[in-house]
């Protein structure tokens, strides 16, 4: 198959890559689609560790949490139990039986944790990182229900153990996160490989050459595949490292090898 053949020539053949222009358009976006999973992977990963460690951090928190019952809208103690507040690498927890804390001391509480939560004397209290994202979904990045609601009203220390015991996370939460993370990188990749091919049309004209943008596109989207195979593997190491310049240069780089490299001139009248 020729999508082989230009898959093999992107990692092994950098030369021979200006054969990539005569691929249909259709398999050269089922190639981005890939490049675009294949940089989603480091991301992925990434939010899977935390969903597993807030499980695994919350199962911590669990054992700590005493017995009580919802009375009237009032957490009321079992035994007169004290309250506390337990962290972990994820999250915060406050438990508060006696109404010495408020809603705005368990956000104040979130530093460098991705969840603080407070089991207050009236209400449940979730903070999640002030992130755009989120306040735009809620509203806030504070989400306060009270006891009296009717989804807390039989909530107990026995069964939200248990709950919290119980719980796993779920199998299709993996395939979920890898189709959500391929957006952004689809439309992160793509915009920097509009870029890559204007350089590409650019350098190709001081060459004495032209093929159009739409066949230097395809060209650079299979000149794109080793960068971004690179770019996957450093954010595997450090998540912290943004591969869009990296991979915009060396496609252009690898460009430019094999159109030096290519014996075929189409020379500009």
């Amino acid at each position: 198959m020729l999508y082989l053949t230009n898959v093999k020539r992107s990692l092994f053949k950098l030369d021979q890559l200006q054969e990539a222009k005569k691929m249909n358009l259709g398999v050269v976006i089922f190639h981005l689609l890939l490049l675009s999973f294949v940089l989603a992977i480091p991301i992925s990963l990434q939010v899977i560790q935390v969903f597993s460690t807030i499980q695994d951090d919350g199962k911590e928190i669990a054992q700590k949490i005493p017995d009580f019952t919802i009375e009237k809208g009032v957490l009321v103690t079992k035994d007169d139990a004290e309250g506390f507040i337990y962290q972990t690498d994820s999250i915060i927890f406050t438990f508060d039986p006696e109404g010495k804390r408020t809603a705005d001391d368990i956000s104040k509480d979130m530093l460098g944790n991705f969840l603080s939560i407070g089991l207050l004397q009236k209400e449940l209290v979730v903070t999640l990182p002030a992130t755009e994202n989120i306040n735009s979904l809620f509203g806030s990045n504070q989400l306060t229900i009270p006891y009296t609601s009717t989804q807390l009203n039989d909530l107990t220390g026995e069964n939200l153990r248990e709950r919290i015991l119980e719980n796993e996370m779920p199998w299709w939460l993996t395939p979920l996160t890898f189709l959500i993370a391929i957006y952004p990188a689809f439309l992160s990749l793509i915009i920097t490989i509009a870029i890559a091919t204007l350089f590409a049309n650019l350098f190709s004209r001081m060459r004495g050459r032209y093929d159009g943008f739409l066949n230097n596109f395809k060209i650079i989207v299979f000149c794109s595949t080793v960068p971004v195979i690179i770019t996957t593997l450093i954010n595997l190491l450090n998540p912290s490292f943004i591969g869009d310049t990296f991979i915009l240069i060396a496609s252009v780089f690898i460009f430019l090898f094999s159109l030096n490299n290519h014996s075929d001139k189409k020379k500009i009248i």
